[in-house]
């Protein structure tokens, strides 16, 4: 299957050192680019991309504007956020809002590749040191568990188990292989989290867990 992506970018020299190394992928085709939020949400409703790349620091349209309505007007694309910005407010706002991922522009390719192939198959990418960030921050905070009748009271203890892994970063794979467990079963202990949480994405669940001390 073939993975279309769409770079939005506002630095031409970085979108097209990175349309070139995608482009030496056989399962990938880069669709369009765009060089501001504006004209980015607009390509992104005439290509209908499976992937969307998306810088944060753009002039005019911020990335987290740019990320809300590529969100309302063409959902099914996973936007995943590649900015230089290591900054754990952000990571949690853009989650927040919608984005499958979160990378670092200091990636290495490999890394990027798979993060895009993982994106575009329904899983959270975010890079590993944010995601120690993210849980830093909230800790830092003081964010203590949901009071007793929160939602999360509603999950099985198997159930927990996975949402702590989602916290992680973990893809389904390596859920199962750490549990010991057939990757269908997690998929469908996967859905049932996000119905009783009444989140729809895995990198929601994965906030939620975090915030609500969670991680296991």
């Amino acid at each position: 299957m073939t993975i279309r992506i769409l770079l939005i970018d506002d630095h031409t020299l970085f979108r097209s050192g990175l349309r070139q190394l995608l482009q030496r992928q056989s399962d990938f085709e880069i669709v369009a680019e765009a060089a501001d939020g504006l004209e980015g949400v607009k390509r992104a409703k005439v290509h209908r991309p499976d992937v969307i790349l998306l810088d944060l620091n753009m002039p005019g349209l911020s990335g987290l504007e740019t990320l809300q309505l590529l969100v309302e007007e063409v959902p099914e694309a996973a936007v995943v956020i590649l900015t230089v910005s290591e900054e754990a407010e952000e990571l949690a706002e853009a989650l927040r809002q919608g984005a499958r991922g979160y990378l670092v522009k200091n990636i290495e390719v490999e890394t990027l590749v798979s993060s895009i192939r993982r994106a575009a198959s329904g899983e959270p990418v975010i890079a590993d040191n944010m995601t120690a960030k993210l849980v830093a921050q909230f800790r830092a905070q003081g964010v203590a568990a949901a009071p007793a009748h929160a939602e999360h009271e509603k999950l099985t203890p198997r159930e927990r188990e996975i949402m702590a892994c989602l916290a992680r970063g973990e893809s389904n794979k390596e859920i199962a292989r750490h549990l010991d467990v057939a990757e269908s079963t997690v998929k469908i202990h996967v859905q049932n989290i996000l119905k009783k949480l009444n989140l729809t994405s895995r990198v929601q669940v994965a906030v939620y867990a975090v915030e609500n001390g969670l991680t296991g």
